[in-house]
């Protein structure tokens, strides 16, 4: 009896590593010191009433921010582990076999469960706010989404201490990713992780797409919408139409190598090209989904911090959408050297060209808002012009550069290729991220971050940027190829790797400043009282910080782009102001417990599939059946707040008290 609890407890946990032995020992204090404090201090009831049963928006963007930093800490750390190995020739710090893990994990981290939820994140913090709605369409679908995204991120997350984790890459091409040569759970746990998030992502796009189309302030018509509205509805379209090809890409493959089916593999009658093109026809529109709310962000705060409207603002929404289109057919670029032939390589990689125009055309029209503007230099303006545009401009750059096809056959698999995802990626999306995390913080938690430490972050991660992928541009065109988990002392490749390594402990440094920075900033920034500390332009800005659990007293009536801003100089003019109207009772959504139980038991049937254990999948399933089934009968889903409770919280929040 003892021997089989041994040998199942062998194969269950992952063993003799001992970097895992000690993520073991810092998960179990970590969470045992949860427990403790929320036991101690009695919060348990707080917890569940307040966060995780709340259907506002504003907590659920504040969770899933909180949940994308985690997950940044966990790639970052990703990332220095695999450039500590990269350090040094002949290094032994990994072996191989964990080298692969870790590059797999990394990237899909970085991906699905950093970004993406930093983007939701933003978008529920920012979009019903700057569109003049009290919440979005669907607030339990909302609530869902998260919860979805949650347990899809924690069991993808486990599989490094209990199983193994992945090991085929973030996109696991087949037939390296099927059960011939990948026996063990580790790709079920990436299958059932993205497809259970997956299914959150293509839930939120719906929801955001129905709250901008149809819950925006009388008054705003579309080409009245703040730039980052039109980025969200961008982003959004292209999650309806590339999300469903990822979940249908995954039910292939989880068939392949549950049933033993060959969709993918040549074996019995399969073809991994299919599974190839499938995957970039969802994986390259993935890259603008994250990266077109970012250029929403940057517009704002051009606009913002220059005094100035956004130069050229029809054509920067011409390009948002032109760009959320164009994306879907250039995903053949990513394998130019696969004998797709000369026809088909020449039109995806014009396609690929033709989507840097609208690219470029944003780009030139912030540096003309600032032309003539009032600029000033605070943290999100320098995460804007000094971190994102030139970074960008090289990015777009060596893209254009690798979608040349001829070109390509030299780039191809090289680290010059690592350089320039990571320059897109981080410069755009990560960088454009932090400085709308910096840039809505005080509307969020109603004070600023603390500008000097959030100076020294952003210097730290920009040079470390530069010096951790400059050089691996030039290794790549040295030859060194992605993948690769140690090199030889004749490569020449050593120097240039040992500066990529200082750059990226550099980036790791900055993060730590900028987690320094918020919890400085929490305990000792002074409340903002006015709700617009940037003297900003859009409806967001006109409300109290934080922001009221209904949003706004009244129902505000648009009659300019950037009406928020028109009203203020309308103000300083002298104009008297229209009279308010009467304040009225609010209609407002119920909290439901039922979005983390539903999820909790999608994680419980996901579990048990990446086992097969059936006697956990089926009651998974089962209960999820369950939670539909209870939802769909439950009618007291609202309430409305009174018009007392209204005028007590905006005295209060307006410091009138």
């Amino acid at each position: 009896m003892w021997q089989n609890i041994k040998d199942f407890a062998a194969d269950f946990f992952v063993t003799g590593d001992p970097l895992i032995y000690g993520a073991d020992v810092a998960i179990v204090l970590t969470m045992s010191a949860i427990v403790f404090v929320l036991t101690y201090f009695k919060k348990w009831k707080w917890l569940w009433t307040e966060w995780l049963t709340t259907v506002d928006h504003k907590r659920i963007g504040i969770m899933y921010v909180i949940a994308s930093l985690l997950m940044l800490f966990r790639g970052g750390m990703d990332a220095l582990l695999m450039r500590t190995q990269l350090v040094m020739p002949e290094m032994e710090f990994l072996s191989p076999e964990h080298y692969n893990e870790i590059f797999t994990t990394h990237g899909v981290i970085m991906i699905l469960f950093m970004a993406m939820p930093l983007m939701f994140g933003l978008f529920n913090l920012v979009v019903p706010l700057q569109i003049g709605a009290r919440d979005v369409a669907f607030p339990f679908l909302n609530s869902l989404s998260f919860w979805l995204f949650f347990a899809g991120a924690m069991l993808f997350n486990i599989s490094f201490v209990i199983g193994g984790s992945p090991n085929a890459g973030w996109l696991a091409y087949p037939p390296l990713s099927g059960t011939m040569f990948n026996p063990g759970v580790g790709q079920d746990f990436y299958i059932w992780g993205i497809q259970i998030s997956g299914i959150g992502s293509l839930a939120t796009g719906i929801n955001f797409i129905v709250t901008i189309l149809k819950m925006r302030a009388p008054g705003m018509k579309l080409m009245k919408m703040p730039m980052f509205s039109w980025s969200v509805l961008g982003s959004c379209l292209a999650i309806i139409l590339a999300f469903p090809i990822l979940t249908v890409t995954l039910a292939l493959s989880f068939i392949d190598r549950y049933f033993g089916a060959h969709f993918f593999t040549l074996d019995g009658g399969g073809n991994p090209m299919m599974y190839i093109n499938l995957i970039w026809m969802w994986g390259h529109p993935e890259v603008y989904i994250v990266v077109l709310p970012a250029f929403g962000i940057f517009s704002e705060i051009v606009a913002t911090f220059a005094r100035k409207k956004l130069f050229g603002y029809k054509s920067m929404v011409f390009a948002i959408m032109a760009i959320s289109v164009v994306s879907f057919i250039t995903w053949a670029h990513h394998f130019f050297t696969m004998g797709s032939g000369a026809d088909v390589n020449a039109f995806f990689a014009v396609s690929t060209m033709i989507i840097a125009i609208p690219t470029g055309v944003k780009v030139f029209n912030w540096i003309f808002t600032m032309f003539k503007g009032k600029v000033s230099f605070e943290t999100p303006m320098l995460w804007t012009v000094l971190g994102f545009i030139p970074c960008f401009v090289v990015g777009g750059m060596t893209g254009v550069m690798l979608s040349v096809a001829p070109a390509d056959f030299q780039f191809h698999n090289s680290y010059f290729l690592i350089a320039h995802f990571h320059q897109t990626l981080i410069g755009g999306v990560v960088f454009g991220y932090i400085a709308g995390l910096v840039y809505w913080w005080p509307k969020v938690f109603g004070f600023k971050l603390n500008e000097k430490l959030g100076k020294w972050s952003f210097w730290f991660w920009n040079i470390g940027f530069y010096v951790c992928f400059m050089p691996q541009y030039v290794v790549g065109l040295m030859g060194m190829t992605r993948r690769v988990s140690t090199y030889s002392w004749d490569s020449g490749w050593w120097g240039l790797n040992l500066v990529s390594t200082i750059g990226g402990f550099l980036m790791g440094a900055g993060f730590l400043i900028m987690v320094w920075q918020i919890l400085h900033s929490i305990k000792f920034m002074e409340r903002d009282t006015t709700g617009d500390p940037w003297n900003g332009r859009t409806l967001e800005w006109s409300i109290p910080s934080p922001a009221p659990m209904y949003n706004f007293a009244r129902t505000p009536v648009v009659e300019h782009l950037d009406d928020w801003w028109e009203k203020k100089q309308r103000k300083a003019k002298g104009e008297p102001e229209k009279p308010l109207a009467p304040l009225e009772p609010i209609h407002m959504p119920k909290n439901s417990g039922i979005p983390i139980i539903m999820s909790g038991f999608w994680f419980l049937a996901g579990f048990g599939l990446v086992f097969d254990w059936l006697w956990m999948a089926i009651p998974g399933f089962l209960g999820v059946f369950a939670c539909m089934f209870a939802h769909s009968f439950n009618y007291d889903t609202d309430y409305y707040i009174p018009v007392d409770e209204i005028e007590r919280t905006e005295a209060a929040a307006r410091g009138t008290v």
